[in-house]
């Protein structure tokens, strides 16, 4: 059935998509590590977790490796660009399946993110009779029913063009909730249906239901998916019927979870179900590009503990005479606020209506046309600010918000992987980081996406345990 050492290899479209893959699989039983290179078959035979989380055999080897990508902010252009490479290196690692590890809100367009077009590019390295999308991800309040995406909000359940996040993302906001349309305008590819009668076995089944599914070959199989035990049914599906090639795979983390849950039921994994808490950390900070609404209430929350906010000038981060000057300030006061026992807060904007934001932007357009990305030039520096904070006070636990925030953080602090160390959130688990400069190897950090975590999820990384 399965006849490689790694069982799945995976591209995240973006960085903390990306941790979120990586959590569930450890989890649930397969040790995992999450690259930001793309690594060679030496380098994934070599490495050795340091906590090991999903092992059994106590031999720390990985069973599953991730490489953090950015597809979901390139064109198909860029995609053309970023995308053949990384997939050719992988593809010479053997392994049971690739997946292309898309958002459970399926952020995709067109234009930017074209879920559609990056699979086409990882066709030709991972050629597959058919492809499995599974979007869905219960576990994170994700449900795709009749081929139509739902998300949850606390009590309040929305269809995704509805949702009041979603539907005006200032990227990919989403207008369509049926998946196979939202997909039709990235594709020429056919998209079929396995709903959730077919699942139930209400079609008859639904093994046979499936093969009759996928017998033509060449078309996108996407899977209605409500609660685990739909999960439980589409990971044996996915596992029973491979082929003897390496079975690409388009989805959100409930794609590994699915896989996860029908290996535990055949008894080659167990669930990890004795976790350390790592305890309360002694230093910590945080700092913040998100600017979802999610993310402003878990910052206000800290203050209100009395923990220091300091804010980052957007607009001075921006201008290059102004840059340096702006970072060592916030360095200092950082090291203040860390010297009198406090955390510091470090943000660039609070919420999505901060005017911080179209200032800052409004100043790109004005000055520097040939590069208006805001949101790379400002992470780029809060790495760089980070970065100097450790090499000064050294070690402390690490909490970053914001995608674009986490991925230049990581590459400042020289991290070459990640692995899993505690579940705080899901998909926004604490992790431990692997780096080949010592000032930074064994850092405890935590990298999540703006929404994800309850108002007290900087408060449950500084404790080290999950705060309702």
């Amino acid at each position: 059935m399965l006849k490689n050492d790694i069982f799945l290899s995976y591209y995240g479209d973006d960085f903390t998509g990306s941790t979120d893959v990586m959590e569930t699989l450890a989890l649930n039983g397969i040790p995992t590590a999450l690259f930001l290179d793309v690594p060679d078959k030496q380098e994934v035979d070599s490495f050795r977790l340091k906590i090991g989380i999903g092992h059994t055999d106590h031999s720390n080897k990985i069973r599953a490796f991730g490489v953090a990508g950015i597809s979901r902010s390139l064109s198909p252009k860029g995609m053309d660009d970023e995308l053949p490479a990384i997939f050719e290196k992988i593809s010479k690692i053997p392994s049971d399946f690739f997946q292309y590890k898309i958002c459970s809100t399926f952020d995709s367009s067109v234009e930017l993110g074209n879920i559609g077009h990056a699979v086409e590019i990882a066709l030709k390295y991972f050629p597959s009779h058919y492809i499995p999308l599974l979007v869905a991800a219960p576990f994170l309040n994700r449900f795709v029913v009749f081929g139509n995406l739902f998300a949850r909000v606390v009590h309040q359940t929305f269809r995704l063009d509805r949702h009041p996040t979603m539907k005006k993302h200032p990227v990919t906001p989403m207008k369509e909730s049926d998946l196979r349309v939202h997909l039709a305008k990235q594709t020429k590819r056919p998209v079929k249906l396995m709903d959730i009668f077919g699942i139930d076995g209400e079609y008859g089944d639904p093994v046979r239901y499936f093969s009759n599914l996928i017998e033509q070959g060449g078309n996108y199989l996407l899977f209605d998916t409500l609660s685990v035990d739909h999960l439980k049914t589409i990971g044996e599906l996915l596992i029973d019927g491979r082929g003897s090639t390496i079975q690409l795979l388009v989805g959100a983390s409930g794609m590994d979870y699915a896989l996860a849950l029908h290996l535990q039921q055949l008894g080659k994994i167990r669930k990890s179900n004795q976790l350390q808490k790592p305890g309360k950390s002694k230093k910590m900070v945080i700092t913040a590009g998100s600017c979802s609404p999610a993310t402003a209430d878990q910052l206000k929350y800290m203050e209100s503990l009395g923990h220091q906010g300091i804010r980052i000038n957007t607009l001075k981060l921006v201008n290059p005479l102004e840059q340096g000057a702006e970072a060592e300030s916030v360095v200092n006061q950082s090291l203040i606020a860390l010297e009198n026992g406090q955390i510091p807060i470090l943000y660039t904007a609070m919420g999505p209506g901060d005017p911080a934001i179209s200032m800052t932007q409004q100043w790109l357009d004005e000055h520097r046309r040939e590069n208006k990305n805001a949101g790379q030039i400002i992470a780029d520096i809060q790495g760089v600010i980070l970065r100097d904070l450790i090499i000064r006070m050294g070690k402390l636990r690490v909490a970053v918000a914001g995608g674009d925030t986490s991925g230049y953080v990581s590459r400042a602090l020289a991290i070459s992987a990640l692995e899993t160390l505690y579940p705080i959130s899901p998909g926004a688990p604490l992790c431990i980081a692997h780096s080949r400069d010592p000032q930074f190897d064994g850092l405890e950090i935590a990298l999540k996406g703006g929404q994800n975590g309850n108002s007290r999820y900087f408060e449950s990384i500084l404790q080290g345990e999950l705060l309702s």
